[in-house]
């Protein structure tokens, strides 16, 4: 197997400005431009401005670079963290070709790069470049294996309707996964992996953890491994099955975030009694951590504001939480009487949560789908339980959600990790950790 290139869709709008630096090959010609510009969806068409002056006019535009290492472009108003409270736009760079192309009545800028280049960015994106060696290299086998197989399960699928979504009258089940991205094969925003280009520092840590890796992978029973991971999974990972479709990976099994059970503890966290037990407890686990020098390799500038997140609290009252929910599911409960876990997942996240209201009560999940409902933005995750206050006529002026964790805490815990990297643990050691029965595989040199 060569090095793949890959297409990742980074912003759409009805109009884009982007930079050139240095020289550009124009598709289908022999034409070269730098410089300032702006792409214009008009008449069906995509029209390349300069200096308000039309240079170009096409269904599809590509810019190539004459040297990947030195030459590239700045798209400006990129936004990051869509749908987050960190939600904001930037002006950012990138190296490889610049493709524009027509998606529903907008243009999409969309960046064909060197895998190896890009596991760069993503590494520098998700988390800080002056990580530890070990926990830089553990992300980089991580999100390549998970960037190819998402690769083979659109080649493998490509003609086969993606499910997402299981409705009745009593219960809307829906995942969410990267399967919508028919035009490129990833974006560029946490949905997939956070890849921010050259914009953010890259030092000689990430692009050493980037070639000393190179094409190393996870696999199971000889199949790149599906590997996922979140920034905290409060204790205890969960298992695929609870976060996306029903199909069961092995490697991606609950793991205790420690190294040895807790005496004491009862770690069955689908049962809610003792997921209420867990998420009021404080234990021992890579992840909880309040070490700023260790948070700080994963909270990068625009997570830092977020603390509190291996055990948190958020507080509602009545008018804000039917608000929210009216707001964010589209239905219209009334008052809110009840929030009730029907199913959690072996992390005690909750799968399945019924919403009881003075007009309707419904059955929701899953994990994602919860949490988007029950916030502005997300809820950190799943795993909570509810604490009614102040009931008069049997429905609460007041909601406390008790939770654990941040993300959907599958496959590799980030912020466990770090801590993992910091205690000595080398790359491989993290690995196995996270993804039981997994083994690291050359597939390209």
């Amino acid at each position: 197997m060569n090095e793949p290139d890959i297409k990742i869709g980074i912003l759409s709008g009805k109009e884009i400005r982007f930079d050139l630096y240095g020289d550009f090959l124009i598709s289908a010609s022999s034409k070269k431009l730098s410089g300032q510009f702006i792409a214009s969806l008009e008449d069906e068409k995509i029209k390349i401005f300069q200096n308000e002056k039309e240079v170009l006019s096409s269904n599809e535009i590509v810019f190539a670079p004459d040297d990947i290492e030195t030459e590239s472009f700045l798209l400006r108003d990129v936004v990051i963290g869509k749908n987050f409270h960190w939600e904001r736009k930037e002006n950012q760079r990138f190296r490889g070709t610049l493709k524009f192309i027509k998606e529903k009545n907008l243009i999409s800028a969309v960046n064909i790069i060197p895998i190896e280049e890009y596991l760069v960015s993503v590494i520098s994106s998700e988390m800080s470049a002056n990580s530890s060696l070990e926990l830089l290299k553990a992300h980089a086998i991580v999100s390549r294996s998970w960037l190819l197989a998402q690769l083979e399960k659109q080649q493998k699928n490509k003609n086969e309707k993606n499910v997402s979504e299981v409705k009745t009258e009593t219960e809307i089940m829906r995942w969410y996964d990267r399967e919508d991205h028919v035009n490129y094969d990833l974006c560029a925003d946490d949905h997939c992996q956070r890849y921010q280009g050259v914009s953010k520092i890259i030092n000689d840590n990430a692009l050493n953890a980037i070639e000393t890796t190179r094409g190393l992978v996870l696999q199971y029973d000889n199949q790149i491994c599906d590997t996922r991971y979140s920034k905290c999974c409060g204790g205890m990972t969960e298992s695929f099955e609870s976060v996306w479709e029903n199909i069961r990976h092995h490697y991606l099994s609950p793991v205790i975030d420690y190294k040895f059970e807790l005496d004491g503890v009862d770690y069955d966290l689908t049962d809610n009694k003792l997921a209420e037990q867990w998420i009021k407890s404080n234990p021992n686990a890579y992840c909880n951590t309040t070490d700023q020098r260790i948070l700080s390799q994963i909270l990068v500038d625009f997570d830092r504001p977020t603390d509190n997140f291996f055990r948190w609290k958020l507080e509602y009252n009545q008018e804000e939480l039917s608000k929210i929910i009216k707001e964010k599911s589209g239905i219209d409960f009334g008052q809110i009487i009840d929030i009730i876990p029907i199913l959690r997942g072996y992390s005690g996240r909750i799968i399945k949560l019924k919403i009881v209201g003075q007009k309707k009560e419904l059955i929701i999940g899953k994990e994602l789908e919860i949490r988007k409902t029950l916030s502005l933005s997300h809820l950190y995750s799943s795993a909570f339980y509810v604490e009614k206050k102040n009931i008069v006529n049997g429905i609460p002026k007041n909601f406390t959600l008790h939770g654990a964790g941040w993300g959907h805490g599958v496959g590799l815990c980030q912020i466990g990790a770090a801590v993992m990297g910091e205690k000595g643990y080398g790359f491989d050691e993290i690995l196995v950790h996270y993804f039981k029965g997994a083994v690291i595989q050359k597939i390209y040199s």
